[in-house]
């Protein structure tokens, strides 16, 4: 057995690290948090100092146990999960879990954590051992806290108020409220006409366009021209005075230079990965942490990334000498400036300590390691490399020119083009830009002119234009905007946006976010009642205090009273005082001609709807379900009959049963005398619905259920509840409350009570039909700063001493 146990996040990055260590340690993964607060509502003491109850997360128990039995012959503990606040609360878990079993007494126990997978940043950490860091113990913890809070408080509300299943989220709820405020923006946008004129101009045969810039002596704006009249006025006015040919004025030259970008952080990295790759970005940081992890590259496996997590530009010394001396040899001298480009981070929270993303060593380059890549994996590790390679070249140099074309006395036409006279970075790497924005770098290049010459006028157009409106959110735009309001972090980005596509509170369209009518419902109650929690500076600064209290600056119980107290109470009131109708958002749409009833469409439990009618009528309102794809926003008086068809007669079976088709809670339906059968997803794929389906095809869905029904019952027990049937994969025994496989040497007629009994016994509960068993202890823990956990160390052992003396932490070894 190993003398020294090691423990990391995932089973990958366990394995490669196995390797650089050798014999005398055995590295297991704890496969994420072993710990979580019970999913109960008094999981948060918040009566008596926030105090916290947790218990073991059920799926990892069995790898807690597998390092329980390591640890017993171990000498040395080495928790080396991830260097941000969720590696911490990791490490601080499992150490809180085995202290609890009395494992730890007699065992070193130390704090190891590595920027990047290689095995001399494996092996610097492991000699160079710190502790567990109290401060960014309990901003995790407070951040925990305040997910939690919110989410118990608030989601049991929307289902009250809205409808089931539904969640709302501390930063999930501002990401919402930005993608459905662009899309109000955007429907309320009111396009406005304007005009531009263009003039087709050459000298001998290079042709090129200028623009209208000075007419009748006053310079053109966006809305100088507003109407085809006035257009054409112009236009007949410029070719006039031009007599077939323009002078130039005026020629400028510039020369303009443009530095690289910086090296990536998390959130420039989901960016340029979805502009230019197409990764959602939960792809991305799936692809990028199995690049961190390690990947064999040929009887090797190495870590071939830094860390992923990160929000710092800076680059270790070591990687830029190495950056520097591959750059002047695969691209020459000329092309490395001669100074080292140092990028600093406009965030006063970054995390200088960490580096900016980049490959563990250029040496590795993509085309050399492509066959031994994924294609994910390929794609982002050759645009990480690109990018940090080019963030230590020179700067492009690009020549500019501008010529001003007079047309007549106080007319004139301008036209600028720019050509790259030293490519510098660009010759390797370009940052994308969003929405469609032209790149104002394409290369534009214009004759040579010279002032006082004289130049062929081919044509002059009139262009109208419209305005536009604010574009919808890619995910690139979307997490740029989460980075610049401070919501969130660049690490939770991923799981913020998935967690609105997952809740279907957002839909992907042509890749452009667009919300959904119960996206809409769950923001317009949030931003009514809630104004103050989704608020974009409210989120931020809240982001801001998680930080100061991993910096040490701020105590997180004082936090968490602040926040509680007044959140609780807005909870409160808004139970009592809203009703479901009150948040439900009914839109009039008009009045029926047949009864003078209203007509409206709103959001209902079980989605949204048409009705014809009120609730309080003495009659009941008629309703249906909106199609799938139909939108609230959308529906119309013609929509509402179509819809109100359902039920939808089918005439009757040969049987002489009648037969209707529907929508219910579990879908669309045909009905037959008592009994339904589903429309399934084969006939839903093709379009076939409740409202086009024929005849012929709802009496296919008939028979089949027919003798599904007729073939399902195989035998019974009288006297007991014991049946032996034919199910969707084959035949098995149930009681109703179990279901037994039947082995594949039985007939199934041939079974006799007995045995059947006997194979219940043995099966599994069904879920949701599961006997009481003894509830799992809870451990109630008071949060990380009543613990006596210590500073984890920097890379300078000697600003960690300081750091320690300062924050009174306690080294936790058995040398104390």
């Amino acid at each position: 057995m190993s003398k020294n146990l090691v423990i990391v996040e995932s089973p990958a990055k366990a394995k490669t690290i196995e390797k650089y260590l050798g014999k005398d340690f055995k590295v297991l993964a704890s496969y994420g948090h072993v710990r979580d607060l019970i999913p109960k509502a008094d999981a948060i003491d918040t009566e008596h100092g926030f105090a916290m109850k947790y218990q073991i997360i059920e799926r990892n128990e069995k790898h807690v146990n597998k390092i329980i039995q390591f640890l017993k012959k171990a000498d040395t503990l080495y928790l080396a999960t991830d260097q941000d606040r969720e590696g911490e609360a990791i490490s601080w878990h499992l150490y809180e879990l085995l202290k609890e079993k009395e494992l730890l007494e007699g065992k070193n126990v130390h704090r190891v954590a590595f920027n990047e997978v290689t095995k001399r940043a494996i092996q610097e950490a492991i000699d160079n051992p710190g502790d567990l860091s109290t401060d960014l113990i309990n901003a995790q913890q407070t951040r925990r806290a305040l997910d939690y809070l919110v989410g118990f408080n608030l989601s049991p509300l929307l289902w009250k108020k809205v409808q089931r299943g539904l969640s709302a989220g501390r930063v999930q709820s501002p990401a919402l409220r930005l993608i459905v405020e662009r899309e109000l923006a955007i429907e309320a946008f009111d396009p406005k006409e304007y005009w531009t004129i263009e003039a087709d101009v050459a000298k001998g045969k290079s042709p090129f366009l200028s623009k209208l810039y000075i007419y009748n002596n006053e310079k053109m704006k966006q809305f100088s021209i507003t109407d085809t009249e006035t257009a054409t006025a112009a236009r007949d006015t410029l070719l006039k005075a031009a007599n077939g040919k323009l002078t130039v004025d005026k020629v400028e030259k510039k020369e303009r230079k443009r530095n690289p970008s910086a090296p990536f952080t998390t959130s420039t990295m989901q960016q340029e990965a979805a502009r230019k790759l197409r990764f959602s970005a939960q792809r991305t940081m799936r692809t990028a942490q199995n690049l961190y992890e390690g990947i064999d590259i040929g009887g090797e496996t190495v870590g071939l990334i830094t860390y992923m997590r990160t929000d710092s530009l800076h680059l270790a010394d070591e990687a830029v000498a190495e950056i520097r001396d591959l750059i002047a040899e695969r691209y020459g001298k000329n092309n490395l400036p001669d100074e080292v480009r140092v990028f600093k981070n406009k965030s006063k929270n970054a995390q200088e300590a960490h580096e900016a993303i980049r490959p563990t060593s250029v040496r590795h380059t993509p085309e050399e390691i492509k066959d031994k890549l994924k294609p994910d994996q390929y794609a982002l590790y050759d645009l990480i490399w690109k990018r940090t390679m080019a963030c230590q070249m020179i700067h492009a140099t690009l020549d500019t020119v501008s010529v001003q074309l007079g047309c007549g006395e106080g007319n004139s036409f301008r036209a600028s083009g720019s050509t790259i006279k030293f490519p510098g970075f660009m010759s390797l790497y370009m940052e994308g830009n969003d929405d469609g924005k032209a790149d104002d770098n394409s290369e534009k290049l214009l004759p040579e002119l010279s002032e006082g010459e004289k130049i062929d006028l081919l044509e002059i157009r009139n262009e109208q234009h419209f305005t536009e409106p604010p574009p919808r959110f890619t995910e690139a735009s979307l997490v740029k905007t989460l980075e610049e309001y401070g919501i969130g972090r660049p690490s939770t980005y991923a799981s913020i946006i998935s967690t609105l596509v997952n809740r279907n509170y957002v839909e992907l369209e042509n890749r452009r976010f667009t919300p959904t009518d119960i996206g809409r419902i769950v923001n317009g109650f949030l931003t009514e009642y809630f104004a103050k929690y989704v608020d974009y500076e409210f989120t931020a600064e809240l982001e801001d205090e998680l930080d100061c209290i991993a910096r040490g600056e701020h105590e997180w119980v004082p936090l968490l009273e602040k926040f509680w107290s007044p959140f609780k109470e807005t909870v409160d009131h808004i139970e009592e005082n809203v009703s479901r109708a009150d948040v439900a958002q009914s839109r009039h749409i008009g009045t029926d001609e047949e009864t003078g009833k209203p007509v409206s469409v709103r959001m209902g439990p079980y989605g949204p709807f048409v009705q014809i009618g009120d609730k309080d009528d003495e009659e009941k309102p008629r309703f249906a379900s909106l199609r799938p794809g139909q939108k609230m926003a959308d529906i119309t008086m013609d929509d509402v009959y179509f819809l109100l068809q359902l039920p939808r007669d089918l005439g009757e079976t040969p049987e002489g049963e009648p037969l209707s088709t529907n929508y219910g809670r579990f879908g669309p339906y045909v009905k037959y005398a008592s009994k339904f059968v589903s429309i399934n997803k084969e006939y839903q794929d093709k379009g076939i619905d409740p409202y086009n389906i024929t005849h012929e095809q709802a009496m296919e869905l008939v028979t089949a259920k027919k003798e599904f029904d007729a073939n399902k019952h195989i035998k019974d027990f009288p006297g007991t509840d014991i049946e032996i049937l034919n199910g969707r994969w084959g035949p098995y025994i149930t009681d109703g409350i179990k279901n037994a496989k039947i082995p594949k040497d039985k007939e199934p007629s041939s079974l006799t009570q007995k045995e059947c009994e006997a194979l219940l016994e043995a099966a599994p509960f069904r879920r949701g039909k599961k006997k009481k068993v003894a509830k799992k202890k809870v451990v109630k823990k008071k949060a990380a700063a009543k613990k006596k956990t210590v500073k984890k160390k920097t890379t300078k052992k000697k600003t960690v001493k300081k750091k320690a003396a300062k924050k009174k932490t306690v080294k936790k070894t058995t040398d104390e």
